[in-house]
């Protein structure tokens, strides 16, 4: 029985996701722990299994930013002499869709501490989970309709109209692999309970990012818009309110649904109370095949 360790998680990054060979320049663009989301062991644990694979392994504290993620020239500079850039930091999330250095090879990773590094989900071989994404997407591809249900009420229909294009996901790398391609909204109708809370996408982050419910809400789509909601009095003024004001916030359609998807990653978890972070919760816990979520206000992958 293979055992599971931070260790083999960060050879699975290195050797099944950046595919490494010895003499590689490695650079871990990494976020202090200070922060309260990425710990310094899971930093040291990559840096020490790259050295022992023969790699050249540098680092460079990125911070950051909330408000205005952006990459600086010195950074850029730093980028350039990297044959492989590891973010262990929010900024390539942040990033994502934004110009990068071309001929590198970038990678994400949701992996956020030595605990997940060494779970089931940084241990499980990342070329298997993206054979299950790419058969996950063809699946969708050739689907002529699709019915989303759930136990609390959820019933959304649609025709998938996926675009599998490079340009239809992120180019980044995620570490790991834990979701398929996200299916476009636009011809998906009915209705989503909501699981208690409304809260925010790891690109932009601003005050009062989650709010919370007192009962059960549910959101009413038609054909891709943002219809209304269903709920306690209270329940739906808040969630109006919350859309009314990040849409004004970043001059944004606040009715657009861009896309939804699932996790596909069993080996997902998340193993602390999420509403002492829901940020960090919500920036790792998604790949997980019991969560489903909408990227909805904004007409843009989030």
């Amino acid at each position: 029985m293979t055992v599971m360790t931070a260790e083999f998680g960060a050879k699975n990054l290195l050797l099944n996701c950046a595919k490494v060979v010895a003499g590689d320049r490695l650079l871990i663009a990494y976020e202090p722990p200070e922060f309260g989301y990425f710990d310094r062991e899971a930093v040291n644990c990559v840096a020490g299994v790259a050295t022992a694979l023969g790699l050249s392994v540098d680092s460079v504290d990125v911070g950051f930013n909330p408000h205005n993620p952006h990459l600086p020239v010195h950074l850029l500079d730093r980028f350039e002499q990297a044959d492989i850039i590891l973010f262990l930091a929010r900024l390539g999330d942040q990033l994502r869709f934004s110009e990068m250095p071309q001929g590198k090879k970038i990678i994400v990773s949701f992996a956020l501490n030595l605990e997940l590094l060494g779970s089931g989900f940084a241990n499980g071989h990342h070329v298997a989970f993206t054979e299950l994404k790419k058969c996950t997407n063809q699946m969708f591809a050739s689907a002529q309709n699709v019915r989303v249900m759930c136990s609390a009420g959820t019933s959304v229909v649609g025709r998938p109209e996926m675009n599998l294009n490079p340009d239809g996901d992120c180019s980044i790398i995620r570490f790991p692999m834990s979701v398929f391609t996200p299916v476009p909204a636009r011809t998906f109708s009915g209705r989503v309970a909501i699981s208690g809370f409304l809260t925010g996408t790891g690109s932009k982050y601003y005050d009062n990012y989650t709010i919370e419910f007192d009962g059960q809400v549910f959101a009413k789509l038609h054909k891709g818009r943002l219809t209304g909601f269903d709920g306690q009095p209270q329940d739906v003024a808040r969630a109006e309110a919350q859309y009314d004001r990040v849409a004004s916030m970043f001059g944004i359609d606040r009715n657009f649904v861009h896309s939804w998807h699932a996790g596909i990653h069993p080996g997902c978890g998340y193993y602390w109370n999420m509403r002492e972070n829901y940020e960090r919760w919500g920036g790792s816990a998604f790949g997980n095949p019991r969560l489903m979520h909408f990227h909805t206000c904004g007409s843009y992958a989030p």
